[in-house]
């Protein structure tokens, strides 16, 4: 008999907390494409922002027992841990490409846009921030169809909603989601 679906963030954070591996792995599959892209976006490549991405998720394993959530959604949290592990193997990349000579192993570009990663963050933050603000459905619609790539049938089977429920709210959703972004940009 398997482990029940468990959809509830607080709840799976204190049972990986608590040492369920289960709970962790729904957590990485609810999370790791969002997580991916922000650190893509901030360090420029796929290999970095895969290691980004697993320096993230071993993080927080390790600070999982001492997590308090704030908020329905373990999302933010992960964003700011994985800003830092961005920032954190830049600086190490920066470094080591002080002390080499060898141009040919330069991982990064010779200049990294700071103000860039900034807005890009802090865009991913609002976004964040607005997936936030959904309602329960609203959420797992944006998680399934958005973060989890489901197709709109798959996500209403696994919702117990229709088709065009799927289809509407995730279209009001992403219509949410650029503005936002717009509103960003323009400022």
């Amino acid at each position: 008999m398997g482990e029940p679906v468990m959809t509830d963030d607080a709840t799976l954070v204190a049972l990986a907390a608590g040492g369920s591996e289960h709970a962790f792995r729904t957590l990485y599959r609810a999370y790791a494409r969002p997580v991916y892209w922000l650190a893509h976006g901030l360090v420029g490549n796929q290999a970095d922002a895969e290691d980004v991405t697993q320096e993230t998720f071993m993080a927080a394993w390790r600070k999982l027992p001492g997590l308090q959530l704030a908020g329905d959604s373990l999302l933010p949290w992960l964003v700011t841990v994985c800003r830092f592990q961005a920032a954190n193997r830049v600086r190490r990349q920066q470094r080591e490409r002080a002390h080499t000579t060898d141009a040919a192993q330069d991982s990064l570009p010779a200049t990294v846009d700071v103000a860039q990663q900034v807005i890009d963050a802090e865009v991913a933050a609002l976004i964040v921030a607005e997936v936030g603000r959904l309602t329960p459905t609203d959420r797992e619609i944006f998680r399934l169809c958005a973060v989890e790539g489901y197709a709109y049938q798959a996500a209403a089977d696994e919702l117990g909603v229709a088709h065009g429920t799927v289809r509407n709210r995730l279209s009001r959703i992403r219509g949410r989601l650029r503005t936002v972004v717009t509103e960003t940009e323009s400022t």
